[in-house]
Formats: structure tokens, C-alpha cells, sequence
């Protein structure tokens, strides 16, 4: 995994249990690729859904490219996401089942240059496991202040 552009989706962390992690490649147009390695993308409303036998992602926003001219993309349009057909399958049976949903934790370029998206089998928190994960997050704050002293 390539570590000089990951661009997150914090919000899936707090919102969601995440189960399984998954790394999906993802069907990009030309100028789509070249506004993600300028870091010009945006997964924080995205979510992955399946039409018919193939998974796609959608409300991920990757801005128009600088220095397109009229063949640039749409900046939110659906992309197909490429798994084996194995874990395609093993997803669909999980996301049948109630409370179970696919978020994009993450884009990266990986060593070849391709795009990669981390998606995760994930479960809804409710309300009282969202004020757990605030309340552990601030004593680490909190604890780490301490110990700086």
C-alpha cells in the first residue's frame, strides 16, 4: 500500500462496526486517475451497493482534473468495483442479511499505480456504542496530555 496518498473516511469509523476489510480495484476514466493522485477526491458520503452481480460505489466524488478539456468525467457517477467473484458473492449473502452494509474505508494508488479502494463489511452502531467511542477517544486525549507532562 502505497503511503503517500490515502485519502480516509473517518466517518465510517465512527458510524460503523467493521467486520471484513476487502481491497477492490476500482473502474476509473483517464482524467478520474490523475484527480486522485492529485488528491482531489472525496469519500465521505460514498457508499458501495450492488445492481444485478456487480458492486459499485456510489457518491464518490473525484473533482473534474485541472487541466482536462471536455472529455473530463462526471464528478459523481457510479464505479464499478472489480473482486473476485468468490468474495463478490460472500458479500452479497452478508448484505442480504439485516443491519449489513459495504462502506469505502479508503482510497490509495497502490505499488503498481492502480486505484484501490478498502471497502469493509460493516454494522450500524447505535447510539449509546457512538458516546463509547467518544468517551474512549477523549480518555486517550486525555491520557496522553498526562503523560507529556
Amino acid at each position: 500500500m502505497s503511503q503517500d496518498l490515502y485519502i480516509k473516511n473517518k466517518k465510517a469509523y465512527f458510524e460503523y462496526h467493521i467486520l471484513d476489510k476487502y481491497v477492490a480495484g476500482i473502474k476509473l476514466l483517464g482524467t478520474e486517475i490523475k484527480s486522485i493522485r492529485e488528491g482531489k477526491a472525496n469519500i465521505n458520503d460514498a457508499f458501495c451497493t450492488f445492481i444485478g452481480n456487480q458492486l459499485y460505489v456510489r457518491n464518490l466524488h473525484i473533482s473534474e482534473y485541472s487541466h482536462g478539456s471536455f472529455y473530463n468525467h462526471e464528478a459523481k457517477r457510479d464505479r464499478v468495483l472489480l473482486l473476485n467473484k468468490k468474495e463478490l458473492k460472500k458479500l452479497q449473502t452478508r448484505t442480504e442479511e439485516k443491519g449489513y452494509t459495504i462502506v469505502p474505508l479508503g482510497i490509495f494508488i497502490s505499488e503498481r499505480g492502480f486505484a484501490k479502494l478498502e471497502i469493509a463489511l460493516a454494522q450500524g452502531k447505535k447510539a449509546f456504542d457512538k458516546r463509547d467511542t467518544i468517551k474512549d477517544r477523549e480518555s486517550k486525549i486525555e491520557l496522553s496530555r498526562v503523560m507529556k507532562r
